[in-house]
């Protein structure tokens, strides 16, 4: 039984997951819990949008932190325009001086400082230095102004290859072309109806490229988090919500606020709840796609971390292996949640402009 018990210590030190002595434990102990830190730091730095592209970061010899990336323009409105690069905020490490002023970058928001770049905090530690209007263009800002263009001129192409053969899409309209009668004829029409369909194709077409090329985007080795962030969700959530609305037959609403065929009683307690039922709606897409996304990319980032955590080729590879197979589910989901929001879409605007008909002639 010995015997074997060495044998069982002997292949677990072989394979990294038994340490070799008890006095080396306390110090990979120490040294996983600051990499665990570190990590979250990280993850959590890349779920958030920020004024660069930051592809790389390390520390050198000297213990400076080194980051390579791409600077973006930083654009404030404080007592005028203040244009200067992001590379002067050196990712908060650094006080940018602009003119009279001073700035400095604190949990990627940019705030006005002095020479020493003193932020103040109030007791419930957020910065009551002032915060000037930001409008600069961020990594999500540059990577929505990069995908209108990728979508503009594929589609102008698309266009225009109908016009000089007849309908008949080339090039690599050829493989977008599917896709493009597919929202139509499997989103569109049975959700909408063939009456209005083409009234929404437009913006039906544009949300679901839209997004699925952000997912795309997002699984890249930049990692650009733009689906993921709750403004850029709720943004299109309300903008289906304002066509559907504006949109919307008056039966739409008739059946919201004085539903036929109901007692008195019971249309006044129903209307609150059907109202309530408008506003959820936007809510519950926005949710969906932001809490989707966003999981997709710590449970990716996670896993690509253990192999950092690990430091052996059997928990390492295991990381890659399984790293490897979210990164496959994960463009899966990329077109799934276009098709998703595309279709809940889709289907207010049936609701919108759906023809009771039927219930009319009963009454």
């Amino acid at each position: 039984m010995l015997k074997n018990t060495h044998y069982i210590s002997f292949f677990l030190i072989l394979f990294g997951i038994l340490p070799i002595s008890a006095n080396e434990t306390k110090e990979p102990s120490s040294e996983n819990r600051d990499k665990k830190s570190e990590i979250k730091e990280y993850i959590l730095h890349h779920l958030q949008d920020s004024h660069d592209f930051n592809l790389l970061s390390y520390t050198n010899n000297e213990g400076k932190k080194i980051h390579i990336g791409l600077p973006l323009p930083v654009i404030l409105w404080d007592e005028g325009l203040k244009i200067f690069s992001s590379s002067k905020l050196h990712h908060g490490e650094s006080v940018a001086h602009v003119g009279k002023n001073y700035y400095k970058l604190e949990h990627n928001k940019i705030y006005k400082t002095n020479s020493e770049g003193l932020i103040i905090y109030d007791e419930f530690h957020h910065p009551k230095n002032i915060a000037p209007l930001d409008f600069s263009l961020t990594k999500g800002v540059v990577s929505i102004i990069f995908t209108s263009i990728i979508m503009f001129f594929l589609f102008k192409g698309l266009a225009d290859s109908y016009k000089k053969n007849n309908l008949v899409a080339n090039g690599i309209g050829r493989f977008f072309e599917p896709i493009v009668l597919y929202v139509r004829d499997e989103i569109a029409i049975p959700n909408i109806g063939e009456k209005y369909y083409k009234n929404y194709m437009s913006y039906l077409l544009t949300l679901f490229f839209f997004i699925w090329f952000l997912n795309i985007l997002g699984l890249t080795p930049l990692g650009i988090n733009v689906t993921g962030n709750i403004a850029v969700t709720s943004c299109l959530a309300l903008i289906t919500f304002l066509i559907t609305n504006l949109t919307a037959k008056k039966v739409y609403w008739k059946h919201i606020f004085w539903m036929p065929g109901v007692p008195l009683p019971m249309k006044i307690a129903l209307a609150p709840i059907e109202l309530l039922g408008v506003m959820i709606k936007p809510f519950a897409l926005m949710i969906r796609l932001y809490a989707n996304i966003s999981a997709g990319h710590i449970v990716l980032m996670s896993l690509i971390s253990l192999i950092f955590i690990f430091r052996n080729w059997l928990g390492s590879s295991l990381s890659f292996i399984l790293a490897f197979s979210i990164s496959i589910i994960e463009i899966l989901v990329a077109v799934l949640q276009a098709y998703i929001f595309t279709v809940l879409s889709a289907l207010y605007f049936g609701f919108a402009v759906e023809e009771h008909d039927h219930e009319e002639q009963d009454h």
